[in-house]
C-alpha cells in the first residue's frame, strides 16, 4: 500500500472546475413548492366528495382551512398539506396534497396536487400515486396507518407503490400528520397519538382564595368580547350581509361580552359561587358530570328569547374532539348569586351541566361555540359561529400516568418520519450493515485473499449475486446520478438531513461509497455495490463460460470514449440548474430504474434500451459502465482525492510486461502499466496475478534467475571402511 498526497497536481484542475460549477449553481434559480391554486382541480375534488356543497369559506387560521357547507350544515373542511407540514420527499421537495375531512375527523378525500418525485415523473404511472392516496378514504385521523405490513393489530395497513416505497411512506406521513394536526386544531379529535387517553380528573384538594382578576388572569375564566362591527364582518359575502348592519357610529358598540369557566375545581367554584352554593351544586352532580358557567352582557343574549321548555339552547354549545354538546332545559340552572370580589355585573348568567354520557374530558381543550343567526326570510336565516376556547389550568387536574401502549404510541408519533422508516426497514438495515462490514473486511484483507484466487473468485461471485438479488432486487438500493444532483442542489438550497435519511438503504450505500472513495476510489462501488454493474458482470461471466466471443476496442479509441460519460454528467448538471424535473427525465440515460427498480415493467422503449445494453455486455464487458454511466463519472471526480494506492504494481509492469493490461476486462490498465483509478472497478484480478508466482512474468523470471544462480550440489564421495589389519 502506497500513501498518496491528498492533493495531486491534477487535483487543481478539478478544484477549478468545481469552483466554476459552484458559482454557476449559486447563481441558478431553484424551484420550490408552495400551496397555491392548481387550475380548478381542488374544486373538482370538493364537488366529487360533497356534491351538495354550496359554500366554500375563505381560508382561515394558521393552516388556511376552508369550511365546506350546505346551507346551515357544515359538511367538512379542506386544506392543502403544504400549509400544515413541510416534509421533504425523495426529490428533496415536499409533496402537496389536498385533504378533505368531515366533522368527525374522517378523511373523505386525499389527492396529490404536486410532487417532484423522479420515479413518478418518468417511470411509474401517475395513476399509481392517485390510487395510493385514494386508499385513505374513510380513515380516521387518529388511527395509525402503516405502509406495508405491521405487527400492530390496531394499525391500518396500506400497500406501498411498487418501486416507490419511500415516496409512499412520505405521502402517508404527509396525509396523516397534516390531517391529524388540522383535526386537533379544529377540535375534531383528541391529540392522543391515536390511543385513547384516560380522561383527567379534577382535583378536589386544591383550593386557594382568589378574586375575579386573579381567576381571569390565570386562565380559569376565559373571555370573548365581540363588537357589532366584528359580527357584521362575519356575515360579509352571505345572504345576510345587509341584515341588521351597524352604522359606522355603532361599529364599536358591544355585541356581547361573554365569559366562560369550569366550576368543578374548588378554587374556581367556591370563589365564584360561595361555599354553600358550591357544595349544593357538587352534591347534585353525578359521577363524571361537569358544571360550566356562562356569563354575558351586551345587546345579544346567549340564552335567546326563543327558548321554550323542553327545547334546546340554540345559541350556545360545547365542542370537544369534534363532538358537539348541546344543552336542554334539564341541563340548565339559573345563576343569581355570585361572590367573587371585583366581578363585573352581567345581564345574564347560567350554569350548564355536561352529562357523563358525553364522555367529556376535563383535562382536554374544549370550546364554547356562540351561534349568531340573522333572518333572511320568513323561515330562512344564516348562521355565523364564534368560538371561545377553554383549557382548564393544569394545577387543577390529576392526570393518570399513561399506559405502556400510550407511551409507545406517543413515542412513535413524536419520532421523525425518517426514524420510523428506519424502524420499519430494520431487517434491510441489519443485513446491509453486515454486508458492508464483510466488504470492508474483504478490502482490507485483499492481499491475503488475492493469494488464494479460487477463494476470491467465489467470494466475489457470491457478493455480486447478493448485490443483484438483495441490494437491487429486494431493497431497491440502486444509487443514481439523480441522487448526486439532488445532494448538490440541497447544499445550496435548503439542506436537511432528513431528506437523505428517508431511504436507509440508499443513505447507507452513499455513506459507505463516500468513505470508500477516499480510501480506494470509485471502483469499490462500481465493482461491488452497483446492482446494474453486478448484473452486467455476472451475465458477461456466464457468456464467457458459454464461449461467447469477446470483443475489445483498440486502447486509443477506448481511452477517448471514457470522456463520453463526463460529457453526459455535465449536460445533466447543466439541465438541473434550469429544472431538476428536466434533468431527471434526461437521467433516463441510466437504465437503473428500468432494470433494477421497476424490473423491466415499463414502456417498451425503456425496456429495449436496458435490454440492449445487457445484450452488448454479452460481447464486451460492462460497456455502459465504461463509456456512458454519469454516476460513475460523478464518483470518479472525487476519486482524485483518494488517500491510498492499495493496488500493487512492479517496475516491470507495462515495460515489458503487458499481462495485466491484456487481462483487465474493462481496460483500466494503461499500456505503460499504471492503473487508472478513475476507471478501475476494483475486481482485484490484477492483484491475483501480481501474487501468482506461476503466472506473473516478473515473478517467473525472478524464480528462474534464482534457480540459475544457485550453485550445483556437491557430489558425494563414498567412504570405504577398511578393517584393521587389512
Amino acid at each position: 500500500m502506497k500513501i498518496r498526497p491528498l492533493l495531486c497536481r491534477n487535483s487543481l484542475h478539478f478544484l477549478t472546475l468545481g469552483l466554476v460549477l459552484v458559482l454557476a449553481l449559486m447563481a441558478a434559480p431553484f424551484e420550490a413548492v408552495y400551496a397555491k391554486s392548481y387550475g380548478g382541480i381542488e374544486q373538482q375534488r370538493i364537488e366529487k366528495t360533497f356534491p351538495n356543497v354550496d359554500k366554500v369559506s375563505e381560508p382561515q387560521g394558521p393552516y388556511k382551512v376552508q369550511t365546506l357547507s350546505a346551507g346551515e350544515q357544515v359538511l367538512g373542511y379542506v386544506f392543502q398539506s403544504l400549509d400544515v407540514v413541510d416534509i421533504p420527499a425523495y426529490s428533496g421537495k415536499p409533496i402537496n396534497t389536498q385533504v378533505i375531512l368531515d366533522p368527525a375527523g374522517v378523511i373523505k378525500d386525499a389527492f396529490v396536487l404536486e410532487h417532484h418525485e423522479p420515479i413518478l415523473l418518468v417511470g411509474i404511472a401517475e395513476e399509481k400515486l392517485h390510487e395510493f392516496s385514494a386508499k385513505y378514504l374513510g380513515i380516521q385521523v387518529n388511527q395509525r396507518v402503516v405502509v406495508g405490513h405491521s405487527s400492530d393489530p390496531n394499525a391500518v395497513t396500506v400497500d406501498a407503490i411498487a418501486g416507490a416505497t419511500v415516496t409512499a411512506m412520505v405521502v402517508n406521513e404527509v396525509i396523516m400528520r397534516a390531517a391529524h394536526t388540522v383535526a386537533v386544531s379544529l377540535g375534531l379529535v383528541k391529540d392522543n397519538a391515536g390511543v385513547a387517553a384516560t380522561p383527567a380528573k379534577v382535583r378536589e384538594d386544591v383550593y386557594h382564595s382568589a378574586d375575579w382578576a386573579t381567576l381571569l388572569g390565570d386562565g380559569s375564566i376565559r373571555r370573548l368580547n365581540l363588537t357589532r362591527g366584528q359580527v357584521d364582518s362575519a356575515f360579509k359575502n352571505t345572504a345576510a350581509a345587509e341584515v341588521e348592519v351597524a352604522t359606522p357610529e355603532q361599529a364599536d358598540d358591544s355585541f356581547i361580552d361573554l365569559y366562560v369557566t369550569h366550576l368543578n375545581p374548588p378554587t374556581i367554584g367556591r370563589n365564584l359561587l360561595g361555599e354553600s352554593q358550591y357544595r349544593t351544586l357538587m352534591s347534585e352532580l353525578k359521577p363524571g358530570e361537569q358544571a360550566i358557567a356562562v356569563l354575558g352582557s351586551g345587546s345579544y343574549s346567549f340564552k335567546g328569547s326563543g327558548y321554550v321548555r323542553g327545547g334546546i339552547f340554540d345559541r350556545v354549545q360545547l365542542r370537544q374532539f369534534g363532538d358537539s354538546i348541546s344543552f336542554r332545559d334539564m341541563d340548565f340552572q339559573r345563576l343569581d348569586d355570585v361572590y367573587a370580589q371585583g366581578m363585573p355585573a352581567f345581564d345574564e348568567m347560567a350554569i350548564f351541566i355536561v352529562r357523563a354520557s358525553h364522555r367529556f374530558d376535563p383535562g382536554a381543550a374544549w370550546s364554547l361555540e356562540l351561534l349568531v343567526r340573522r333572518q333572511t326570510g320568513p323561515v330562512s336565516g344564516v348562521f355565523s359561529s364564534f368560538e371561545l376556547a377553554y383549557q382548564l389550568p393544569e394545577a387543577y387536574l390529576d392526570r393518570p400516568a399513561p399506559s405502556a401502549e400510550q407511551l409507545a404510541a406517543i413515542e412513535e408519533a413524536n419520532r421523525p418520519l425518517w426514524l420510523n422508516i428506519w424502524y420499519q426497514k430494520s431487517v434491510q438495515v441489519g443485513v446491509l450493515a453486515a454486508a458492508l462490514l464483510l466488504l470492508t473486511a474483504i478490502l482490507f484483507l485483499q492481499d491475503t485473499l488475492a493469494q488464494r484466487p479460487r477463494l476470491l473468485h467465489w467470494v466475489r461471485r457470491g457478493y455480486l449475486s447478493f448485490t443483484v438479488l438483495f441490494i437491487g432486487g429486494y431493497a431497491l438500493g440502486q444509487l443514481s446520478v439523480v441522487n448526486v444532483l439532488t445532494f448538490v442542489h440541497a447544499l445550496f438550497e435548503n439542506f436537511r438531513w432528513e431528506l437523505f435519511l428517508t431511504d436507509p438503504v440508499i443513505f447507507m450505500l452513499w455513506v459507505f461509497t463516500a468513505g470508500s472513495i477516499l480510501l480506494w476510489g470509485r471502483g469499490v462501488f462500481c465493482g461491488w455495490l452497483c446492482p446494474f454493474g453486478a448484473l452486467q458482470e455476472l451475465i458477461n461471466e456466464l457468456a464467457r463460460k458459454l464461449k461467447v466471443p469477446q470483443y475489445e476496442l483498440p486502447f486509443a479509441v477506448h481511452e477517448r470514449l471514457w470522456a463520453l460519460k463526463y460529457i453526459i454528467l455535465l449536460v445533466l448538471f447543466g439541465l438541473s440548474l434550469e429544472s431538476m424535473a428536466t434533468a431527471e427525465r434526461f437521467a433516463e440515460v441510466e437504465p437503473f430504474k428500468t432494470a433494477i427498480t421497476l424490473r423491466f415493467d415499463r414502456q417498451w422503449w425503456f425496456v429495449l434500451y436496458a435490454a440492449g445494453l445487457l445484450v452488448v455486455n454479452l460481447f464486451t464487458r460492462k460497456v455502459y459502465c465504461r463509456y456512458i454511466c454519469p454516476l460513475g463519472a460523478a464518483l470518479a471526480i472525487p476519486s482524485k482525492f483518494r488517500l491510498f494506492d492499495w493496488l500493487k504494481r512492479r517496475q516491470e509492469c507495462g515495460n515489458p510486461c503487458q499481462l495485466c493490461a491484456k487481462e483487465c476486462e474493462i481496460q483500466a490498465i494503461h499500456p505503460d502499466g499504471h492503473i487508472n483509478a478513475n476507471e478501475c472497478h476494483y475486481c482485484l484480478d490484477c492483484q491475483m496475478t501480481w501474487h501468482n508466482e506461476n503466472k506473473c512474468p516478473p515473478l517467473i523470471n525472478k524464480r528462474k534467475k534464482r534457480n540459475k544462480a544457485a550453485p550445483a550440489p556437491a557430489q558425494l564421495i563414498p567412504v570405504v571402511q577398511v578393517a584393521p589389519g587389512e
